[in-house]
């Protein structure tokens, strides 16, 4: 679809920004990657990335229970997300966990029938808040895991946990499984249209004597979901800024995520994908442009990613100069 999505794409401000821009790096991921490009990035940004994207998700655990004000001394903690996993003919598919809508009264009681049989198992269950909880499992320390949009649209199979614990957390989930499989919460969810939540999805283990994250940024701007995390590690973090508010704090080195395209491309809903492109040059790109021409930004540098590849694109002010070369977005074309 790149191509004929391109050829929809009324970008002017993004075309000057790539076409003038000089290319810094591109990298091409695994089809099997246990880590989302760009999540792969933002982990080796702040010194998480202890093992490659292809084999493990960015042990992301102990800075996301700090950020819920957990505060665990001792043991590795996983992170546990309730997901609905979606029956095909022949294989489980895990759905994009953004459209599970789980309230937290739903959650709460999802996470107290949970609770004992963690309990039976001798695994530490801990509340972190509706879309994530936590899990202590000290000897799964090796477990390679996938986070939840690197196995999103998939078949699970391939991006369940591996290696030691492997069993033992299956037979753990499968319990947890049969017991929502009736449980009040999902036949209520059920009348009312909404997709049940019928499993757990288990990655990002994290010893609690890890360092902590490292951050480069003097500031950081909507950081989404587990990335959140590691907000609290810049000096400042801003959160719902639109960009006129983001150019205007003049942070000497910031970082701004933008991340409305992946819920329509899970989806694979290209009429949706190509309204938020055009949002985004409306709301970021055409700032971010005028902002370097006028001299109020030196320079910017775009990390682009997709499933399986990154590209980093710097550009400077005076690059901007270069009136020869023609705005286009034919350097993103696969």
């Amino acid at each position: 679809m790149a191509r004929d999505l391109l050829r929809e794409m009324k970008m002017p401000a993004l075309a000057t920004l790539t076409a003038r821009a000089k290319s810094a790096s591109r990298q091409v991921f695994d089809d099997f990657s246990r880590t989302l490009p760009h999540e792969a990035w933002i982990a080796d940004r702040f010194g998480l990335a202890s093992r490659p994207a292809a084999d493990s998700s960015p042990p992301i655990g102990i800075a996301a229970m700090r950020s819920h004000g957990l505060q665990p001394d001792t043991g590795v903690w996983f992170a546990l997300q309730p997901v609905h996993i979606h029956i095909a003919r022949d294989h489980l598919i895990l759905t994009d966990t953004r459209q599970l809508a789980l309230p937290e009264q739903e959650s709460r009681a999802l996470f107290d029938t949970a609770k004992p049989l963690f309990d039976e198992a001798g695994r530490e269950l801990r509340y972190g808040d509706a879309h994530v909880w936590f899990v202590r499992a000290d000897d799964w320390a090796d477990l390679d895991t996938a986070t939840p949009d690197a196995a999103c649209g998939h078949n699970i199979d391939i991006w369940m946990p591996k290696g030691t614990g492997e069993r033992a957390w299956r037979k753990l989930q499968n319990e947890v499984q049969m017991h929502w499989h009736t449980h009040a919460i999902n036949a209520g969810r059920e009348m009312r249209g909404v997709k049940p939540v019928n499993s757990l999805w288990l990655w990002g283990g994290a010893p609690a004597s890890m360092a902590a994250a490292a951050s480069p940024y003097a500031a950081v701007f909507n950081l989404p979901g587990w990335i959140s995390a590691l907000a609290p590690f810049a000096p400042a973090q801003f959160r719902d800024y639109a960009a006129a508010e983001t150019i205007a704090t003049a942070a000497a080195h910031g970082l701004v995520t933008l991340d409305t395209l992946i819920e329509p491309a899970f989806a694979t809903d290209w009429h949706a994908w190509l309204e938020r492109m055009h949002q985004l040059e409306n709301d970021w790109f055409a700032p971010l442009l005028a902002g370097l021409k006028s001299g109020k930004l030196d320079q910017a540098r775009l990390i682009l990613t997709h499933g399986t590849g990154l590209a980093e694109l710097s550009v400077h002010r005076r690059s901007l100069h270069k009136f020869w070369v023609k705005p286009s977005l034919q350097g993103l074309a696969p």
